[in-house]
């Protein structure tokens, strides 16, 4: 296994996250199939979250933490994207937009959506009732986005036959389980919701860069190569400094400024890098209170809008967070690849 595994350790952790993901999502899934009601909410939990481990499995997978070789990890980040429903799209084009993130410093889309609500006020007003519910509509129309992308995007229409045969594919096994398992359809409904609330959780404070049209330009990015402006502009929330297994609940994602300053490291060693880069103080993290306070303030009001010239930045920025008194960004996630 060490021959396999990109690090020493990496069979003990990720191969322990990985066997958990597949046995999550199985026993998950068979588990929303059981009469018992109780049953079926613990199960809908368990495959949300085996969902959402499967989900920052692929981001390792995408900067190839896992495995040594690369073909190792890009057939693991695709067994992964299936799991997570992004699988309409290319593994590849998730890992392309997340290394435009990484290297252009920037947050590099091709879907205006503010354009899009700007142009559709009646669609606007209804995800903004949803979102008002806590149902994530605008993440929501991001995927429905990513299910049909070949069709819409013109730089991915080389894509349309996969795309096609994936449609068919788990369209036709969702429709069977909303006509004979109308139950098990909802639920697993209600796990996707929650794959999709945790991930823009965390991504929703981590950066407070305004997103920009570039996925497909061959311009020189401005701020190529800036470091200095890239750690200032990036933001940690972990769950918690003190109990620290927590944030393996989320694979330690919220440990974001030692994940930018060293792409290679693994999860499992971002919170020692932390400590490495900030000591063992609060100061430079967004406290899980102040996270949760801003998740439900701004619900509605980050949806459209969300950086205009009156906007802290950088150092203000965190200070802002550390109060709660930022808005935070919207339909970040990386599992959407436009």
């Amino acid at each position: 296994m060490e021959r396999i595994f990109k690090h020493k350790d990496g069979f003990l952790y990720n191969g322990t996250a990985i066997t958990y993901v597949f046995a999550a999502y199985t026993i998950g899934f068979i588990g929303l199939f059981n009469a018992n009601i109780t049953i079926n909410i613990l199960s809908a939990l368990l495959l949300g979250h085996g969902m959402i481990i499967g989900a920052y499995l692929i981001h390792e997978c995408a900067h190839n933490l896992i495995f040594k070789k690369i073909r190792l990890n890009n057939y693991m980040g695709e067994i992964f994207s299936w799991i997570c429903g992004s699988s309409y799209g290319t593994y590849k084009d998730i890992q392309h937009k997340h290394f435009r993130h990484h290297v252009d410093v920037d947050d590099v889309v091709w879907f205006d959506y503010e354009d899009y609500f700007e142009n559709n006020p009646l669609i606007f007003k209804l995800t903004q009732l949803l979102e008002w519910f806590y149902i994530p509509a605008h993440e929501f129309i991001m995927h429905l986005l990513m299910m049909f992308g070949s069709f819409i995007i013109p730089e991915r229409k080389s894509q349309r036959r996969r795309n096609s045969i994936v449609i068919i594919g788990r369209f036709s096994a969702f429709i069977c389980l909303l006509v004979w398992f109308p139950r098990v359809a909802l639920f697993y409904t209600f796990s996707y919701i929650i794959l999709l609330t945790i991930l823009r959780f965390m991504d929703s404070i981590q950066h407070d860069y305004p997103y920009n049209l570039t996925l497909y330009s061959k311009a020189k990015p401005e701020r190529l190569g800036n470091f200095d402006w890239e750690q200032e502009h990036t933001y940690s929330n972990p769950h918690s400094l003190e109990i620290e297994p927590l944030n393996w609940l989320t694979l330690n994602f919220g440990f974001h400024n030692a994940h930018h300053h060293d792409m290679t490291v693994p999860w499992y060693r971002l919170p020692k890098m932390h400590r490495e880069l900030f000591g063992d103080g609060s100061e430079n993290v967004v406290p899980f209170l102040a996270q949760m306070k801003i998740f439900h303030r701004n619900r509605v009001s980050r949806i459209y809008d969300n950086h205009n010239d009156h906007s802290p930045e950088g150092r203000e920025y965190l200070l802002a967070a550390r109060k709660a008194e930022v808005s935070g960004g919207n339909a970040a996630s990386f599992l959407t690849s436009f």
